[in-house]
């Protein structure tokens, strides 16, 4: 049976406008003219693929006339007829022909993920670092649309050659969170992301930061941090920083305002964390204590611990390091990072308390049976127990360090005293 078209050229041009509601004429095979209320016309086109309706747009009249958007019909039937798509079709088209790169990509994916999880500084510049320097130089210029897998796990293994392992893997993550950003944005076809994960790279070295963990050595620590002359600001950061072993960041950005004097906590807001999310550090009397001396201090500031440049920054990165280096511990023996190792292992190994507990204190992501990551409440009371015995534990070292060096000097003392009285002409000097 031959099908017999319905609408007429001059009937396309003589047909008007319906003010109360959208006019349809129609052609035949799926084909029909919308008119709007306000008169405008438009070609559409139903079909249906794989058993589900769909509708496509062929054009505006009169740019697309009657004859030709019989033509297009045709076409879209044909591809039909093929298994393919047409609506489909016509996206993948669309995005293939853009001009976006990578770079372009990474730019607006960087502001959008940055903006929307409110990354803190240092974050950002890290992140937008390797963009820029590892990333950039090898794929930026490069169509998202072409993209590939085999471009990306070259572009790695070049940082790889640098040994530089753990900048690889950010470097990977990053990659892969882009090219997903493309094709949810509906400027790449395909996903890759999930194949750049796949990437395999060679495992970073193991990066031990430098730490004392045996409880004597821990113990004439906390003496010499007692003994310490440096500033007030310093000496109260390293007094405090054994207490709470959070990251030394956390540290120096601490902020009045958030310390809750009534419930003993700290709350430190997911802006300054490396995870993101709020994370509260539960203050025993020790540390309470620290506070109360240095609020003397600096309590009219919003740092804790501001620079002695200027309250309105905080303190240095490097004030703690260099205290700890005055102090005549080497970056082979302690450093700022180091309090969390020694808390996290004599918590574990001395205090016998629960791992998940010392991992949540330490704001490492701790999930349960169901694999849902704890709240930030989670535990509080047996964590504020936890860090009141630590606390008592630390001033117990430092009783025992402070002993120890007591009777040393007195067996010095008395061994000078024994050299003398036996007419020894070079005293005896014990260590």
């Amino acid at each position: 049976m031959t099908f017999v078209n319905k609408l007429t050229a001059l009937a396309v041009q003589n047909a008007k406008p319906d003010s109360e509601k959208i006019t349809k004429l129609f052609d035949g095979e799926g084909l029909y003219l919308e008119i709007s209320k306000k008169g405008k016309k438009g070609w559409r086109l139903k079909y249906y693929f794989e058993e589900r309706e769909r509708r496509m747009s062929l054009g505006i009249y009169p740019d697309v006339s009657l004859e030709k958007a019989r033509k297009r019909k045709r076409q879209v039937r044909e591809m039909v007829a093929d298994g393919i798509d047409p609506s489909e079709r016509r996206r993948i088209d669309k995005i293939q022909g853009n001009q976006d790169t990578f770079k372009s990509v990474a730019e607006e994916w960087f502001e959008f993920e940055s903006g929307k999880l409110n990354w803190v500084e240092a974050h950002k510049t890290r992140v937008k670092r390797i963009m820029e320097k590892y990333l950039y130089p090898w794929v930026g210029e490069t169509l998202i649309t072409k993209i590939t897998p085999p471009d990306l796990r070259q572009t790695l293994h070049k940082i790889e050659l640098q040994g530089k392992f753990e900048t690889a893997k950010r470097a990977k993550q990053i990659a892969s969170a882009i090219c997903s950003y493309g094709v949810t944005t509906g400027k790449a076809v395909h996903d890759i992301g999930p194949d750049v994960k796949k990437i395999v790279l060679k495992p970073p070295k193991p990066k031990h930061r430098a730490s004392i963990t045996d409880p004597d050595e821990v113990g004439r620590l906390m003496l010499a941090i007692d003994s310490y002359e440096g500033s007030i600001e310093v000496k109260s950061a390293l007094r405090l920083a054994p207490l709470t072993f959070v990251r030394p960041g956390e540290l120096r950005h601490a902020e009045w305002k958030e310390i809750n004097w009534d419930e003993a906590i700290w709350t430190i807001k997911g802006e300054k964390m490396k995870t993101g999310f709020d994370h509260i550090v539960p203050l025993s009397r020790q540390a309470l204590e620290v506070l109360r001396d240095i609020q003397q201090f600096t309590g009219n500031y919003d740092y804790i611990f501001p620079s002695a440049r200027s309250h309105k920054r905080p303190m240095s990165e490097n004030a703690v390091l260099v205290a700890l280096r005055n102090m005549g511990y080497t970056k082979e023996q302690m450093t700022g990072h180091g309090f969390r190792a020694m808390a996290r292992t004599l918590l574990d190994e001395e205090l016998e308390f629960r791992i998940d507990l010392i991992e949540h204190q330490l704001a490492h992501t701790v999930r349960d049976a169901h694999g849902r990551a704890y709240n930030r409440t989670k535990h509080l009371k047996k964590r504020h127990e936890m860090m009141q015995t630590w606390a008592n534990h630390l001033d117990l070292l430092k009783e025992k360090a402070r002993m120890s060096a007591s009777f040393h000097s007195f067996a010095n003392e008395f061994a000078q005293i024994d050299d003398i009285r036996k007419g020894v002409t070079n005293p005896t000097v014990t260590h």
